[in-house]
């Protein structure tokens, strides 16, 4: 007899339809054979399947079976087709003998005893089977809040094969996943690390500001020990919170990377990444035999942090240059070709030498410049600002805490960026995204402004990319100050982030 599953391939983050056939045939020598490009995992899961199938007390068939997973031509992987195999078999032999599950997905590893482990991207999954107009999903119960997130589709989780089986036969109910009212929760994130916790440091907790309401990227300067870490990993904290898009997105990447913790429906926190400096190419920008995401598209609407950033192989941060322009990485396979989503703030700190102290004499400044000199021209171009964080005076370091505090930056962030979606209509979200020639219309210099831009790029040596983040960032500090036009004191400010600029 033949028999038909639903289940899903998983490429990227992206879910496509599977269509699981089993033939159990009459004659023949005994015999399985799986088709469809599957890979070990997939090939080995008919021995799962069969002990699982055997110890539920079910009938297997002791003949010849084919197993195709189709499209044909695009390769499976992982144990999520356990489930819709088993699923495939007991139907092919008449032990479930409904037609229920021609409207389900399936999706599950089985354990040998026939309990369901979780699996990787069940949120893509749902969002399919939405998209397919199914009645439901029948997933492992690890994985049904994740699943229930993504809404528009009955979420079954389930134990056990015993309890798929019988839920199929009308021999018992599962109660679908309640759906989460994500926009609450999300609302209610709380910073995990306070800005108030930072002593001094005013100057550079302003310019975070800019980054963050404008989405631009930047590079903290200065000797070790002077905070800069600390304030990297305060910054998602005064982001504004996840929209339930966004949270979607970001988890569907976790889900595919196999991040997420058992049980958690969405992750809540923006994200905060921070690689080593010996981490690879592959690694931060992703890939393998099957592409993964890197250490970018984790980081989707978050925060990624370089700390040290010349102690980074110069060629491994060169491949950084195409999602901070894009905000996708494309990965090229044989097979396939991949898009993650990586858009991402990009926080960035280094010593002004190897020794973690701005030089002081000759010798320490060929010292700073060589060291500097490591991290390329076009890379530092990309950086919007670039900011000296000193030392921290004995006084402010020993007196009581009284400096901005993330809640007060993150109301000025998000007073901005509601100025940005206004005037923006909603279509740009950040001003680190404005064409030129949308810069020409909303960020317009006057004469004055225009000279002194003309000097800057004279003085300076600005590229045309550098003339355009320029204003991008005049342009959120105007909106900071809630004044619609830029004026010259907001360009002021801007061009004096350019600090990097100035030592080449």
């Amino acid at each position: 007899m033949l028999s038909q599953v639903h289940s899903y391939v998983l490429q990227g983050i992206e879910a496509i339809g599977c269509e699981i056939e089993v033939d159990v045939a009459d004659r023949g020598l005994a015999k399985t054979t799986i088709v469809g490009l599957p890979d070990a995992s997939v090939k080995e899961s008919i021995e799962r399947v069969h002990s699982a199938i055997s110890n539920c007390g079910y009938p297997f068939p002791m003949s010849r079976l084919l197993v195709s997973l189709a499209p044909a031509d695009v390769r499976k992987e992982g144990p999520v087709y356990d489930l819709p195999i088993a699923a495939g078999l007991l139907l092919a032999n008449q032990t479930i003998q409904t037609q229920k599950h021609k409207r389900l997905m399936f999706a599950g590893e089985l354990a040998l005893d026939g309990r369901l482990r979780p699996i990787k991207g069940a949120i893509s999954l749902a969002v399919l089977a939405t998209k397919m107009g199914m009645d439901g999903i029948v997933l492992p119960l690890a994985n049904a809040p994740e699943a229930a997130a993504a809404a528009g589709i009955e979420v079954y989780p389930a134990d056990s094969l015993a309890t798929v089986v019988a839920f199929l036969n009308e021999l018992h109910e599962i109660e679908p996943q309640p759906m989460i009212d994500a926009e609450r929760v999300l609302a209610q994130v709380a910073p995990e690390v306070d800005f108030a916790d930072v002593r001094g440091q005013e100057a550079a907790k302003r310019a975070l500001i800019i980054a963050a309401a404008g989405g631009h990227n930047i590079l903290m300067l200065g000797p070790a020990g002077t905070g800069k870490t600390m304030m990297a990993r305060a910054m998602a904290g005064i982001l504004p919170p996840l929209s339930r898009e966004e949270a979607l997105d970001t988890t569907s990447i976790y889900s595919a990377a196999g991040l997420m913790n058992g049980g958690e429906a969405l992750l809540h926190h923006r994200p905060y990444r921070s690689p080593h400096h010996t981490a690879s190419a592959p690694a931060l920008i992703g890939g393998g035999t099957i592409p993964r995401p890197g250490e970018v598209s984790l980081a989707h609407n978050g925060v990624l942090f370089l700390d040290e950033l010349p102690e980074f192989n110069r060629t491994v941060l060169e491949t950084l240059r195409q999602p901070l322009e894009d905000g996708v990485v494309t990965i090229a396979r044989a097979h396939a070709s991949i898009r993650f989503p990586a858009r991402f703030m990009l926080v960035a700190a280094m010593n002004p030498t190897p020794g973690g102290d701005f030089a002081t004499d000759e010798a320490s400044l060929r010292e700073m410049d060589r060291y500097l000199s490591r991290i390329s021209g076009p890379l530092v171009d990309r950086i919007d600002l670039h900011v000296e964080v000193p030392r921290v005076p004995y006084k402010q370091l020993a007196g009581e805490p009284n400096g901005t505090n993330s809640e007060q930056m993150r109301q000025a962030v998000m007073e901005a960026r509601r100025i940005q979606a206004e005037r923006n209509g909603g279509t740009i979200e950040t001003n680190a995204t404005l064409s030129g020639r949308m810069l020409d219309r909303l960020a317009e210099l006057d004469d004055q402004g225009r000279e002194l831009m003309r000097q800057a790029m004279h003085e300076l040596g600005l590229s045309a990319r550098a003339y355009d983040k320029v204003r991008r960032i005049a342009r959120t500090i105007a909106d900071i100050e809630g004044s619609e036009h830029v004026k010259i004191h907001h360009l002021s400010e801007a061009i004096q982030y350019r600090l990097l600029d100035r030592n080449r």
